[in-house]
């Protein structure tokens, strides 16, 4: 399975401008999700964005620009810069799946924003998880590991929020969520991929022993008065 993967160099304009354009804040050549699923824009063809930042402003005080470096207007901080790694599988993950895995759904919600908040705050937002499927393991009853799908193409789905509860770590939890996440995105003839702090050194090396690899760096521009 091989698709053109110029949709990834920009992956939010490419999920905004495809299955998630109903989550679209559209200011033109600069388009943000709305703030309720995830606080992250973009833009395209070297676009002023001083004008879609002030007004993207009035919605959330804290935001970010993945890509290129941004213009903001003079009354905002300078952005403040970090770099990521994008990685990318293209073949299903040899790992044995030992634990019962189940898919996530609204009465769920309270046990997965516990989970979030608690290991996983930054990002995630109260609608985040209707961006794609949320899948987790449970303990005495108890959610103790999730992942789950963000940004969308047509041929590309990003795993995210993969997150194990800080007293349940070390048990393979997060290989096995992976592992099963990514195969039921190759089954609709999608190839994962994923973001990561590229400080982050366990999860890079879990990532690419189940062998994902990196296809770039991404900037992400933090935005604030």
């Amino acid at each position: 399975m091989s698709f053109p993967e110029n949709p990834l160099d920009n992956p939010v304009w490419s999920s905004l401008t495809d299955i998630h354009f109903d989550a679209c804040i559209d200011y033109g050549s600069v388009k943000f999700y709305h703030p309720d699923f995830t606080p992250f824009g973009a833009f395209t063809d070297g676009a002023d964005t001083s004008d879609a930042i002030e007004k993207h402003a009035k919605l959330l005080d804290r935001f970010f620009i993945v890509g290129e470096q941004p213009k903001v207007p003079a009354s905002f901080n300078p952005p403040k810069r970090y770099v990521g790694l994008q990685m990318i599988i293209y073949n299903e993950i040899n790992q044995p799946i030992t634990e019962d895995i189940i898919e996530l759904n609204e009465t769920h919600y309270i046990d997965l924003m516990d989970l979030i908040d608690l290991v996983y705050p930054h990002f995630f937002k109260k609608n985040t998880n209707k961006l794609g499927r949320y899948y987790g393991i449970y303990k005495n009853n108890q959610l103790v590991a999730v992942t789950g799908e963000r940004m969308q193409t047509n041929n590309f789905t990003e795993i995210s929020a993969v997150a194990t509860h800080p007293d349940h770590t070390g048990k393979g939890y997060a290989k096995q969520l992976i592992t099963h996440t990514s195969k039921n995105i190759f089954k609709e003839n999608k190839i994962p991929f994923l973001h990561v702090d590229n400080t982050n050194l366990g999860p890079i090396n879990l990532y690419k022993k189940l062998g994902f690899t990196i296809r770039r760096e991404m900037q992400y521009w933090l935005i604030s008065r």
